[in-house]
């Protein structure tokens, strides 16, 4: 969008001189040239636009008129960000990593690339007072976040060093260990770890909201998921879902209700949630950790002579009740399913309006392109124990048999050794979802989601179905 598609004297309306717009749009970078230059030219630029957009009432107080103002900035800005990224990226990345010396997680990446480039992405003190506001009211600064991830991911190099620092373990997980190795347990705060012959058990309990996964759960979960695959005790991990307090559940284990509908409306889950869930935990599941360096930093798991470098396990999932969006994405990165009879699996990716995770890419493999459209686009769901839900699960069990499934399950699985099972998740991942495939495609899952993510579809969605406003966090 230029001013040109907007009447001046709507930017007056909106209490902005028409002129001065116009000369700063006229004034955007040749993004071409030496990366110093063009970084310090589109910073200029976007300050200048950031400035502008501070002179108008915030998102959730504009009239139209300020509304469609913003918009045509908004838009200017996007433009320049946009054509900043196809030039710059690779060296932008070089740059905030010294030359991919630097193991940085996503978001490190993000904020280190708004330290280098000011305006190009939200700075952490922005995001804290984005996240202060509910979803209807955000200043949409997020899109940049996903405009700068999807540009790097795309990239072959840099997009394979980023998401090889994504399977580092987390400092976290290397100092709880010594407890978890000394006493068989460690209590995560919303998970617990606990280890029982040769299994490691995840436990989910967010017990008020049905063990949905929100920015409390997500870096336990990281740091447990890290914690098995670093355990040389465990040889399976297993997930499970905790009891919950709910009063349609009163007692019962739940596997979970995927992300927390309530903390999202509320602002409490950034966008950058969805990049650190799927390039964290639930790929450290799929593919493993990088291994540990002597700085117990770990290397980047690009392939090396054709094969993933990490250290990984065998992981069951144990479903009770329900495994909805985000947690029924689980089930497509796990090695044996256990789910008890009438367990309700689907994805409530249309009633949502956001993209359920990496599912696009890996849910056809399971039970075909057909049925994973219907599933993702109209609601198609599974019920374990029905014919059709085999595609998915593995095995099925009573209520009230669960234990004693993943008992049996663990000791099929170890009593004849795991001296192969890497080597044959490897190579069924090479055929399946090498790295590169699984990189271009969160490349265009880092741009949709985001836009997805700061939606009015996605707002409406969640107060007419979810009832949103009712909520309280």
């Amino acid at each position: 969008m230029t001013t040109a598609d907007l009447p001046a004297e709507v930017l007056e309306r909106a209490g902005l001189p028409s002129a001065e717009v116009a000369g700063w749009s006229a004034s955007a970078p040749d993004p071409r040239g030496p990366f110093p230059a063009a970084a310090d030219a589109v910073s200029a630029f976007l300050s200048r636009g950031q400035a502008l957009l501070r002179r108008l009432p915030g998102q959730g107080s504009c009239t139209a008129a300020e509304r469609d103002a913003r918009d045509a900035i908004d838009g200017l800005m996007h433009t320049a960000r946009e054509s900043f990224l196809r030039w710059n990226a690779a060296e932008l990345y070089d740059a905030v990593t010294d030359g991919r010396t630097r193991q940085l997680r996503v978001d490190e990446f993000v904020y280190g690339a708004a330290a280098r480039v000011p305006g190009l992405v939200p700075t952490p003190a922005e995001m804290r007072a984005e996240r202060a506001r509910a979803l209807p009211e955000k200043e949409g600064i997020e899109l940049a976040q996903g405009l700068l991830a999807a540009h790097v991911l795309a990239l072959p190099e840099a997009g394979r060093h980023l998401a090889g620092a994504m399977l580092r373990p987390l400092p976290q997980a290397f100092g709880r260990l010594p407890e978890l190795r000394a006493t068989g347990a460690a209590e995560l705060g919303p998970v617990r770890v606990t280890r029982v012959g040769r299994a490691g058990i995840l436990e989910l309990s967010n017990p008020r909201h049905l063990n949905a996964e929100d920015d409390v759960t997500l870096g336990p979960t990281e740091c447990a998921v890290d914690m098995i695959l670093l355990d040389p005790d465990i040889e399976v991990g297993v997930i499970r879902g905790g009891v919950v307090d709910h009063p349609r559940y009163p007692g019962v284990r739940v596997f979970g209700s995927g992300i927390n509908l309530t903390r999202l409306y509320h602002g409490r889950i950034d966008f950058l949630f969805y990049l650190l869930r799927d390039l964290g935990y639930v790929n450290k599941i799929y593919r493993g950790i990088a291994p540990p360096g002597q700085d117990g930093a770990g290397a980047p798991a690009a392939p090396a002579g054709g094969r993933e470098q990490t250290t990984e396990k065998l992981w069951v999932a144990a479903v009770e009740r329900f495994a909805v969006g985000g947690a029924c994405q689980l089930l497509h990165v796990v090695d044996h399913v256990i789910a008890t009879r009438g367990a309700r699996l689907f994805l409530p990716a249309r009633k949502e309006g956001i993209i359920p995770g990496a599912s696009n890419l890996r849910l056809p493999r399971f039970v075909g392109d057909r049925a994973a459209r219907q599933a993702i686009l109209s609601g198609r769901e599974w019920t374990a124990g029905e014919p059709d839900a085999a595609l998915l699960v593995d095995e099925v069990v009573e209520p009230g048999g669960m234990d004693q499934a993943v008992t049996a399950r663990v000791e099929a699985l170890t009593s004849s050794g795991l001296v192969n099972a890497a080597a044959n998740r490897r190579t069924l991942r090479a055929g399946a979802e090498p790295l590169d495939l699984f990189r271009e495609y969160m490349a265009t899952f880092s741009r949709e989601q985001a836009s997805c993510h700061l939606s009015p579809a996605l707002v409406r969605n969640l107060e007419v179905h979810w009832h949103a406003r009712e909520r309280s966090i």
